[in-house]
């Protein structure tokens, strides 16, 4: 994939060469707290992990997210299955900045321009700012629902945003709302 440049950061593929900030990103405890994994412990836990989740051949896309020393300080990518789930994360010495929702406004542009007619993203109700992130991306909150993490096992609300990208006119992707029970609109979200 060709890079995504921002004014402040490069989206380029992971490389081999990313395995200690790979190590950092997914061993830290804070970034990965409203993850359904746990974080990893040892560098070859994490090469593998990446590799499990990150690395599938198919269609969507993945980041590494970098500034300009080009070292990844995080991820981002849009699942190539029918929710186009967006995810990112970002190592907490970078929150705050605006650099998520960069990230997210960029990968988002990129999709709209080869055609992806929307996307969607979820966040664990407690996890306040990944949804001020998504609805700074000019996503939309559509409904909310339980889901058992695993392998975490614990019962998390997730709120489901979507943004409709080249299909200005696509029905809300309602996958999250049939596959578990218990689903609901709130009606305080904005």
């Amino acid at each position: 994939m060709d890079p995504i440049r921002t004014p402040r950061l490069i989206l380029r593929s992971f490389s081999v060469s990313d395995a200690e900030a790979i190590f950092a990103i997914f061993s830290d405890e804070e970034m990965n707290r409203f993850l359904p994994w746990f974080p990893v412990k040892t560098m070859d836990e994490a090469v593998d992990f990446f590799h499990s989740r990150y690395c599938q051949t198919g269609n969507g896309y993945r980041y590494a997210i970098c500034m300009e020393d080009d070292i990844p300080i995080g991820y981002i990518g849009i699942d190539g299955g029918e929710s186009h789930d967006l995810g990112y994360g970002l190592l907490p010495r970078f929150w705050h900045r605006g650099i998520a929702t960069e990230a997210v406004r960029a990968l988002l542009a990129k999709a709209r321009s080869d055609g992806l007619p929307y996307a969607t993203a979820t966040h664990d109700i407690q996890n306040i700012r990944s949804g001020s992130v998504m609805k700074g991306a000019g996503m939309s909150y559509r409904y909310s629902y339980r889901e058992l993490w695993q392998p975490k096992g614990i019962p998390v609300v997730f709120r489901m945003y979507q943004i409709n990208l080249s299909d200005p006119d696509a029905p809300t992707y309602m996958g999250y709302w049939e596959r578990f029970e218990e689903h609901f609109i709130e009606e305080c979200v904005q």
